[in-house]
């Protein structure tokens, strides 16, 4: 093999390996997002919203379908947190989760 293709599967694992730690802090973010929406909203069952979070961001890429469905949660449960709070809370959140994920490798 040559160096070049080496080095093209170094690349070809590398991209793989930061796609899967990029997923697994979004999911992890998805979770403490969920978790402190659902103290904000009292919710009954924490980890049956935990997963209806995650289950969420998989309509579409990117972070709004994560957002629209905490969001209208937190008004139908009449809390009121601003669009500038819950994204400032989301990118809080996956700075933590980022940590955690790097921190278990």
């Amino acid at each position: 093999m040559s160096g070049f293709d080496e080095r093209e599967k170094a690349q070809e694992a590398k991209f793989a390996h930061d796609a899967q730690l990029q997923f697994k802090a979004e999911a992890r973010r998805n979770k403490l997002l969920a978790l402190w929406a659902a103290d904000l909203m009292s919710h009954v069952n924490p980890d049956a919203y935990v997963g209806e979070v995650i289950a969420s961001d998989f309509e579409e890429a990117g972070d709004d379908d994560v957002f629209r469905k905490v969001k209208a949660d937190l008004v139908a449960a009449d809390q009121k947190v601003s669009d500038e709070d819950l994204r400032a809370k989301m990118n809080e959140f996956m700075a933590s989760a980022r940590e955690q994920v790097l921190s278990e490798v």
